[in-house]
């Protein structure tokens, strides 16, 4: 699955730029006597990719912190060394700390970029040696206020191919929701969703994402509460789930809803209600989008329909039930421009225009 990290990687090198994408360690495949391997992409001649494996263990990163990190230092070397070209720019979504910035020495210019929210103090240290911040939230950027980088807001980017036509809109027969997330994350408000399926039988709810734990790559788990969430959502009449597919397919299957469902527990959540990706992809769709809270949407009630509530989402099945019940005009062609605008002036080719613009002027 692609995530910001990889698509930044490919605009980079669409444009010309010689990008060296460092792929985590990999402690089993690359052989001992050839540590470093880089290798171009089969369908991007200006991205390469670099594998390579430490000659330490792994494991020191979480027993010996500053062990690990001394070691790192001479490892980063090795891979500079290895990279046949002057680095210009290193461009870190690392929140781990694998690789800090201030390894990659005095001459390369630091980008930051969280996109997740920092939850532990390694997350908070990797921005030590950036030379600027950018991040999805006010609220992310808040946690780095201790580092003196300039600090600015870049939402979430889009892929061209999401972005749809806006057009004069006829009412779904049956009106079909798309849900997108993996499903066994427990900050799902799982009771809020079963009461809104439970509640609006007319309408059928489409689930794409992650639903067992072969499916997943990313968090969640199949504990007796999932199990018994999914199996409930899965004896619902009006309840597609398609599991996970192909992040080819998803663009052309959430085209064809007529509207969208979010719907956290922001007290769960680890980014806490403050932004979510998914949310610029429903938009570039046109289609109205309905949701529990989200802190960076907050002012743009004519693109997103969320609860005003931050920690509860009582009033998420009558605000569902309203939109539902007046979609024609919250999928008016007047507000599908407005949403497929944003997401136009979000693809990762005006992301990149835009930091462009910060850094440079």
């Amino acid at each position: 699955m692609f995530i910001s990290k990889h698509h930044y990687a490919l605009e980079l090198a669409k444009r010309g730029n010689k990008v060296y994408f460092l792929n985590p360690p990999d402690q089993e495949n690359i052989k001992r006597k050839s540590s470093i391997a880089i290798w171009v992409s089969e369908h991007h001649p200006n991205l390469f990719f670099v594998d390579h494996k430490l000659f330490f263990p792994y494991v020191l990163k979480f027993k010996a912190t500053f062990v690990f990190h001394g070691l790192m230092q001479f490892h980063v070397r090795k891979l500079i060394r290895a990279i046949p070209t002057t680095i210009d720019i290193v461009w870190s979504f690392d929140l781990g700390n694998l690789y800090p910035l201030r390894f990659f020495g005095r001459r390369a210019y630091k980008i930051f970029q969280p996109v997740d929210e920092p939850l532990n103090a390694q997350a908070i240290q990797a921005a030590k040696g950036a030379d600027i911040i950018f991040s999805v939230t006010y609220e992310i950027l808040e946690k780095y206020i201790a580092f003196s980088a300039p600090k600015h807001f870049i939402n979430h980017g889009v892929q061209e191919y999401f972005i749809a036509e806006a057009k004069p809109y006829q009412i779904g027969q049956p009106i079909r929701i798309g849900f997108s997330a993996n499903m066994l994350r427990r900050d799902i408000d799982r009771d809020i969703l079963i009461q809104i399926v439970e509640e609006n039988r007319e309408c059928i709810f489409e689930f794409w994402g992650s639903y067992q734990n072969a499916q997943a790559n990313i968090g969640g788990g199949e504990d007796s509460d999932t199990k018994k969430f999914i199996e409930l959502l899965l004896t619902k009449k009006n309840v597609i789930i398609h599991g996970a597919i192909p992040a080819t397919d998803l663009p052309v299957a959430i085209k064809k809803m007529d509207a969208f469902l979010i719907c956290y527990d922001v007290q769960k959540d680890q980014s806490k209600g403050t932004n979510y990706h998914k949310v610029m992809e429903y938009l570039a769709t046109g289609r109205v989008v309905i949701s529990s809270n989200i802190t960076t949407y907050r002012e743009r009630t004519d693109l997103v329909q969320m609860v005003a509530e931050r920690n509860n989402n009582f009033l998420l099945p009558l605000l569902f039930k309203n939109v539902i019940v007046n979609i024609m005009d919250f999928n008016h062609v007047t507000l599908q421009n407005k949403r497929i605008s944003l997401s136009l002036d979000n693809t990762y080719a005006q992301q990149i225009n835009r930091i462009d613009q910060i850094i440079y002027g």
